[in-house]
């Protein structure tokens, strides 16, 4: 079946741009469109939307050698991101997004590479029982996407010196570091380009897609998109999108869990909870990112804390509420 696609590939590497395309994409994209963008950063750390960024990215190292510190919308963890990397949206309508469809895309362009490749789990792709995509979602009521990288021939030294990963995760994940758990697709097949990774990609998509359209450079065709976008980029790349704020709590606690870490600070007075902060690499944003308000005003008691929670996720779907409630129990065995 055929669809009103799009395919664009920028040549531009400020990760602030592109994610900032991304969203102005996001924004517009029509119910029954699907849109393939391609896309490269260079020399930069991109984290997850509620991830604290002190604690996933050496963040002086990076910005000391000329790098960038990037937050995405999508959950999910800190990635590093340089030109031997390509990255792919699918932004679709909600009419038409399709993840298994979308991933089928990915392994099929990998496998016309000469490379076996299988989808683990939820967001990773695996050649050789090693990652080299990892993939995001943004939920929204008229739209979605789906992000992911592809390492060809990514600095993984680069990515090693950058990132910060809790030997929690890395126990989690069964493997002793970052390095030793990802692959560039070059080691598997010699000579292997980023651009041959991109045409296989974007053959692939025409092929699901029954897509004619033409391979665009940039996602604006007029002044008002270009402003649209420049408005973006200023929130991507603000300092209070980046970092936010990270003040010293009285009382943190971290923990990890099957559907990813999670690190909630209070700060207190008289017993009250009077400012929180919650940080995780879940792929639900939205639970994590309210988490704060909810906790707000609650006296510090791991048992009203739990409540809180738990109340606050009864109306939600079973994911979330089996995230509160994973919680809660975990609040209550601190027994404060």
């Amino acid at each position: 079946m055929a669809h009103d696609t799009r395919i664009i590939r920028t040549g531009c590497k400020d990760p602030w741009w592109n994610l900032a395309v991304e969203e102005y994409l996001l924004e517009q994209v029509k119910p029954d469109q699907c849109i393939l963008y391609l896309w490269q950063n260079e020399n930069t750390v991109v984290i997850g939307r509620n991830q604290n960024p002190w604690r996933e990215c050496r963040t002086d190292l990076l910005e000391s050698n000329g790098g960038k510190l990037a937050r995405r919308l999508s959950g999910g963890g800190a990635v590093y991101h340089d030109s031997g990397n390509l990255n792919y949206t699918f932004v679709t309508g909600r009419e038409v997004y399709d993840t298994e469809r979308q991933l089928g895309v990915i392994l099929s362009a990998v496998r016309s590479l000469g490379i076996e490749a299988v989808n683990s789990g939820r967001n990773d792709l695996t050649a050789g029982g090693r990652k080299f995509s990892g993939n995001a979602f943004c939920i929204r009521k008229q739209s979605a996407y789906q992000h992911g990288t592809i390492l060809v021939s990514t600095d993984l030294d680069n990515m090693t010196r950058y990132l910060q990963v809790s030997e929690e995760k890395m126990r989690s994940k069964g493997v002793k570091s970052v390095k030793s758990r990802v692959v560039n697709l070059s080691e598997l097949q010699p000579g292997l380009t980023v651009d041959d990774a991109a045409n296989a990609l974007i053959e692939t998509f025409r092929k699901e897609y029954g897509s004619t359209a033409d391979i665009e450079g940039s996602a604006r065709k007029d002044r008002e998109s270009r402003e649209a976008i420049e408005e973006l980029y200023c929130k991507y790349s603000s300092w209070s999108w980046r970092y936010g704020e990270a003040p010293d709590f009285d009382v943190t606690y971290e923990t990890r869990f099957p559907w990813g870490g999670v690190e909630i600070g209070f700060r207190l007075q008289n017993g009250i909870v009077t400012e929180a902060a919650a940080y995780s690499d879940a792929m639900d944003t939205a639970f994590i990112a309210s988490l704060p308000e909810v906790v707000k005003g609650t006296r510090f008691s791991s048992e009203q804390l739990s409540r809180q929670i738990l109340a606050a996720a009864a109306e939600e779907s079973g994911d979330v509420m089996a995230m509160a409630e994973d919680l809660a129990r975990w609040l209550r065995s601190k027994a404060f």
